[in-house]
Formats: structure tokens, sequence, C-alpha cells
């Protein structure tokens, strides 16, 4: 039994001041508000639930910084692509492993504690399928399990390199699936995930472009109950090219022929209109949106505020997690609809960001919502009150602090299903962790 006592604590009614929390194993045994600490007690600072990270390719960390120099008269995704389809041939799968859990080990430290994993390197670096076709996904497990984050596994259909059914190209080898063969790798998913806490499985096609319409509908049926991630309308490429192929823009051919509800999350979205933004909204589905890399690949932006105002739900990723920071893509979503509006607090606040965030991140990874109450599981975080961004804050200044105002990191403490995995800031493993980094990195550099 673990005795947690937070100067404030973000509770499901609101903001709380001196609040006791008791955990025992996994779960939240109790949550006492208004006491002074007691011998025994682990004295905190901030309380509140942890984000979910809905969309990650854990693998791209390993070449975050290392794109950020012009390559060409126009330098955009496709050929940002390039530079990641050469990291994606490369990575054993030891090699995932131990970049997974840099990358699993930063999400926690930043406050992210359950991730969606949008894998799509499955297959040996020549092409050739794994004995296992769960190999490569094992090792997200591995890392997974290594750290301690809670994992939403989502392995990726891809067949096509366009609309149209067009062939896959030699760059796409180590992705490629045919329905039969995904539904294998689904099983064999299913197997690796054995024994991981709280874990989830679901399917991603990949986007319209590497999906025929008599696939993705095959596939929508594969797990009736689990939840559905599709990368949309995330180039204006991509919208041109969906309205050469079909005569519709990518979110409103998604809408027309698939059944799409509140299993789907609809990544990026970015390019969506006002009657496809009502469309989404309607139906239930999450819209995950994923600023940091958004901006960094030179998306566009999506149309928040207008979204929100549809009751539309969203959650937040970290994508290709060049810059891992909860509280960072927070902050870059609502300063992106401030430039493009040229008005302040345009989603409210920070504290309905985050609280919506945390709701449709749940949604989007099939998990409960992280709850500081009674019976709910034991995830969550503490920031350091005593750093200077967050010194003498009322609790309704908290988020709004740490948000918009921290020159640094100020997640202190991280614990997931009752273990400890993160303190002053650190996730525990975390040496070991980096030496292995290392170690990969300068294989792959060789």
């Amino acid at each position: 039994m673990t005795r947690l006592w937070f100067r404030a604590a973000l509770l499901p009614d609101g903001w709380s001041e001196r609040v006791r929390l008791v955990t025992e194993g996994a779960e939240i045994r109790s949550v006492q508000t208004g006491v002074a600490p007691e011998a025994g007690d682990e004295i905190q600072g901030f309380g509140l639930p942890g984000l979910p990270n809905l969309h990650s390719h854990a693998f791209q960390r390993a070449m975050a910084g290392r794109s950020e120099r012009r390559g060409g008269e126009r330098d955009n995704f496709w050929s940002w692509r390039t530079q990641m389809y050469a990291l994606a041939q490369a990575i054993t799968p030891a090699d995932l492993e131990a970049i997974a859990a840099l990358a699993y080990a930063e999400m926690l430290e930043s406050g992210f504690l359950r991730v969606g994993e949008f894998h799509y390197v499955h297959h040996d670096r020549d092409g050739t399928p794994f004995a296992d076709p769960a190999e490569m996904a094992a090792s997200l497990v591995a890392a997974a399990a290594t750290t301690g984050i809670g994992l939403t596994l989502l392995p990726v259909y891809y067949a096509h390199a366009g609309f149209g059914g067009l062939a896959p190209s030699p760059a796409q080898r180590r992705f490629i699936h045919d329905p039969d063969s995904y539904a294998r790798l689904l099983e064999a998913s299913e197997r690796a995930l054995t024994g991981l806490e709280d874990a989830r499985l679901g399917i991603a096609p990949h986007s319209l472009r590497a999906v025929t319409p008599d696939a993705l509908t095959r596939l929508a049926q594969l797990r009736p109950d689990g939840p559905i991630h599709i990368h949309v309308a995330e180039q204006t490429g991509e919208v041109e090219d969906c309205l050469t192929w079909s005569g519709l823009r990518p979110v409103a051919w998604l809408m027309q022929n698939q059944p799409v509800d509140a299993r789907w999350c609809l990544v990026h979205a970015t390019h969506a209109e006002p009657g496809e933004l009502a469309a989404i909204a309607a139906s239930g589905a999450v819209v995950g949106l994923c600023p940091i890399t958004e901006a960094n690949l030179g998306d566009g932006v999506f149309p928040a505020a207008e979204f929100v105002a549809l009751n539309g739900r969203f959650g937040i990723g970290s994508d290709s997690n060049v810059l891992i920071d909860a509280a960072q893509e927070l902050r870059l979503l609502e300063y992106g609809q401030r430039l493009v509006r040229r008005e302040r607090n345009v989603l409210s606040s920070a504290d309905q960001i985050y609280a919506a965030a945390c709701a449709g991140g749940a949604q989007a990874l099939a998990a409960p919502a992280d709850a500081l109450s009674p019976g709910a599981a034991a995830n969550l975080i503490s920031l350091d009150a005593d750093d200077p961004s967050l010194l003498r804050s009322t609790p309704d200044e908290i988020l709004g602090r740490w948000v918009f105002a921290a020159r640094r990191p100020v997640v202190d403490g991280v614990w997931r299903r009752g273990r400890k995995v993160v303190s002053g800031g650190r996730h525990h493993a975390r040496d070991a962790i980096v030496a292995r980094y290392r170690d990969v990195l300068e294989r792959l550099r060789a």
C-alpha cells in the first residue's frame, strides 16, 4: 500500500487541495481531500491523470532531428518520407525494441501513460515474412514491458503505394500484407500481447491510398469490438489524388463508404472541410492530432476550433517522435489555432484542452480514461510544484502554467498500475535504455 499526499490534485469533479491518495496493488483504494500530511505519506506537488498518446511510430525516434536540412527545391512530407523509409529498411527486431524503449520512457517522463502504436514495419529487411508474423510487434511489446507504459497495439495493413490499388514500391517491402496474411498478423499480435498488463489490440488500415475499398470493408470486420485507426487527409497531395481517383475528398469518401463510428480514430484529418468536420463529429469518431509532427512535416493546421464547436472529439499523439513532450503537443495545438485565427485562448483553457485530450485519447485506445478516484487504475503523474514555472500556483492556474509557461519538463513522478516508473523526472531504467539506444545508433550509422 502506498500513500501519496498532494498539495493539489485533479479529481473527476475538478481540482482539490491537500489530497491524500492511497493505492493498493494496481488500484486507487481511497482519496481524501482537505487533509494534512501524516507520517508515512509520500509528499508530492500536483497530481493529475496522465495523457494517452494515441498515435506513435516508435522506430522514427531514431531519426529525430536528422532530417532538418533542406533537401531540394521542395522539401515536404514526401521528401521526408524517403529518409524515413531508409531507416525502416535498416532496423532489426532488437533495434526496434531498443528504439521503442527510449521513446516509451520519454513518453512516460513527459506525462503520456498509454501509447497507441501504429505499427507497420512487419517483415525482415529483404521483405521476407518472419516465421512469427508478430516478430517485430513482439519487440514493441517487450519495450512496453520494460518501461511500464500502457500499450494499444495497432498493426497496420499496408498493401498499395497509391489510390486505385497501385503496386507497392521496393521501399515499402517490409510493410506489405494481403487480407489473409494480415488476419494471421492480428492473431500472432494477440499472442504477443499475452501477459502484458492491460494491453489492447486494434486494427490500422494505413490510409485510403494504401488500402482498396474492398479490403477496408473486410478489415473493419476483423475485430468488431476493437479500435480502428487510419491516416486521412494529412497532406494536400493526398486530397488531390483522392479527388482524381474517386471524385471525393478523403474524409468525405471515408464517411460515405464506411460505417465510421466511435471505434474509429481519424489520424490528422488536417484538410477536412466544414461538412466533413460535421460528419466526423456526428459519427462519434475521434480525430487524432499530432501538432508537433504536423508542424515539423509542414502538414497544415487542423481546424480544431470549428471541430470542437461541433462537439467533436480529439486526442493527441507524438507520431514521428521528433520531440516527445505531452505539454508541448497541447501548447502547439492551441498556438496553431491562435496563429490561424489571430485570437487568444481559442480552445478556452488548458484545463479543457487537457480533459478533452484525455477523454478522446482513452476512447481511441479502447482503454478507460485515467481518473484519480477509488477503484480506478493507479495511473497518475505528479508535477514539481517547486519548479519556477509553477511556484505559488492556484489550482486553476496549474495546467495553464505547465502547458504554456514551463521551460523544461516538470513531470516529477509517474505511476503506472501503482508502480512508480519515473522519479525526479527520470525513468527508473533510463540509463540502461539509453545505453542500448546508443549502441543501435552506432550500428545504424556505421
